[in-house]
């Protein structure tokens, strides 16, 4: 379990590489229950990734920098080790699926790293990096299942919470669940009264049916394939991940497809909320289902990306 020390000393070694995300007012359609939302899209790549792949690259010895990093992702995360890879001098090649958005593809490459690319499932790029790991004495750096990577990613609640200290709920989007790792157990262990709730598209709620169940399920690759929430087609949570919401977590929901459109549509009216589809997620989950929220009057949702499509966003903008 990550300590409430570790993530401080993450947010001393992310100082001058990660943004100081603002948090912004947006109520939405109720004025009794206040909605912040905290403005990941503005990391330097676009998403919060860079957190946690920063803290885990510069985590590595000499002789481990060396070897060159390898990793697996969608976009983001891939995103994020390209940027502390290429700002610490390290190689770095990374597993893509080729069904990860044109843009986050070319913008992994733009930021140096060597991709190689795979089919849609999760567990297929994990493999075929672990197989290049053995073959070629590469270091993973894992998009999820690794306390340097929560650590890393748990900084985003200090800041929630050095800046609007009398918040009540957090909406965090769930993947691997290692945004919601970090952040609950910083809210937690710094103050236990604050609500942690995750969000998930309902065709990849797999951390919601594991949340229930008691232990991990998997989903097929398949259906989390269908979610727009290119981010968040895990197939399964992280064991790691999995203790921490189990210790920290107060309750997960699942939106619809269509609630995610509809909330980046809205987000889209200003450039500084625009989100992609994962970053949608918990901000949906406050628009259209405060029926199973905590009745809190001070809430903050995270926008956990905004590496939107341009053309997905002209028609969201003209619609």
């Amino acid at each position: 379990m990550v300590s409430l020390q570790e993530i401080r000393a993450a947010q001393t070694l992310l100082r001058g590489v990660a943004a100081r995300t603002p948090l912004f007012e947006w109520t939405g359609e109720s004025g009794e229950h206040k909605l912040y939302l905290k403005l990941e899209n503005q990391q330097p790549i676009g998403a919060f990734k860079l957190r946690g792949a920063y803290n885990k690259v510069a985590s590595l010895s000499d002789e481990e920098r060396r070897m060159g990093v390898i990793s697996y992702s969608s976009g983001n995360h891939a995103q994020g080790v390209a940027y502390a890879a290429r700002a610490l001098g390290v190689k770095a090649i990374i597993v893509m699926p080729e069904n990860a958005p044109k843009n986050k593809l070319e913008a992994t490459a733009a930021l140096g790293a060597e991709l190689v690319v795979v089919g849609p499932g999760s567990e297929e790029r994990r493999l075929r990096a672990e197989q290049l790991a053995a073959e070629h004495g590469y270091v993973i750096v894992p998009p999820y299942n690794d306390e340097k990577i929560i650590a890393g990613q748990g900084t985003v609640a200090l800041e929630i919470l050095e800046d609007l200290p009398n918040v009540e709920t957090v909406l965090v989007p769930v993947g691997g669940g290692g945004l919601i790792s970090g952040v609950s157990a910083a809210i937690k262990l710094s103050n236990p009264k604050v609500k942690v709730i995750g969000v998930e598209p309902e065709f990849a709620a797999d951390a919601r049916a594991s949340f229930l169940a008691g232990r991990i399920i998997s989903f097929p690759a398949d259906q989390v394939s269908r979610t727009l929430a290119d981010g968040l087609r895990t197939q399964s949570i992280g064991t790691i991940n999995f203790e921490h919401i189990r210790t920290y977590v107060d309750d997960i929901v699942s939106v619809t497809e269509g609630e995610i459109h509809e909330t980046m549509r809205v987000l889209s009216a200003k450039a500084q909320t625009t989100a992609e589809p994962s970053g949608a997620v918990a901000p949906a989950a406050f628009l259209f289902h405060a029926h199973e929220l905590p009745s809190t009057k001070i809430n903050v949702a995270v926008i956990s990306g905004g590496n939107i499509d341009p053309q997905m966003l002209t028609e969201l903008r003209n619609r």
